[in-house]
């Protein structure tokens, strides 16, 4: 007789701010000019096993909003989150912490950045939704035309 197969199991355990930064390299004379800003946004997300079916994931979110050559202002924000996986095939493991994962904890960075620039005496900065399935698949195409390595999750 066979073992009854498991069923895949998926939990948040928890969503924490891993690590924010706030700077103002030329305050208080960006509050007085009437420049526009033009806002850059990086995203970047990395997942690491923690322990016995349980990973953790951060997406780092770095703002910076440039008048000319000047900083008006730079955030960077790392929102992690620590969830539980168990009875996934290794396969499906790195799809589920470069796509699934970020879209859950996206939400929570967004608030966070916006947060932060207002409290910093700028307007709010909304960060458009973020595809992480196009950029997972963008990545892999990537990684294949350079006969690289496929994408790979720290253990």
């Amino acid at each position: 007789m066979s073992e009854p197969q498991q069923q895949p199991i998926f939990g948040i355990e928890k969503i924490y701010v891993k690590d924010l930064s706030l700077e103002i390299p030329h305050a208080p004379d960006v509050f007085l000019s009437g420049d526009q800003p033009e806002v850059d946004v990086q995203l970047h997300n990395v997942g690491a096993a923690i322990g016995e079916g349980l990973y953790q994931v951060v997406l780092t979110v770095t703002v910076t909003a440039k008048a000319g050559e000047k900083t008006m202002f730079l955030v960077e924000a790392a929102q992690a989150g620590i969830f539980q996986i168990r009875n996934v095939p290794d396969t499906d493991l790195e799809p589920l912490l470069a796509t699934a994962c970020p879209n859950i904890i996206f939400p929570y960075v967004r608030e966070t950045v916006s947060d932060i620039i207002n409290r910093a005496g700028f307007p709010p900065v909304y960060l458009a939704p973020v595809n992480f399935e196009a950029i997972y698949m963008q990545r892999l195409q990537q990684a294949q035309e350079q006969d690289a390595p496929k994408i790979e999750i720290a253990h």
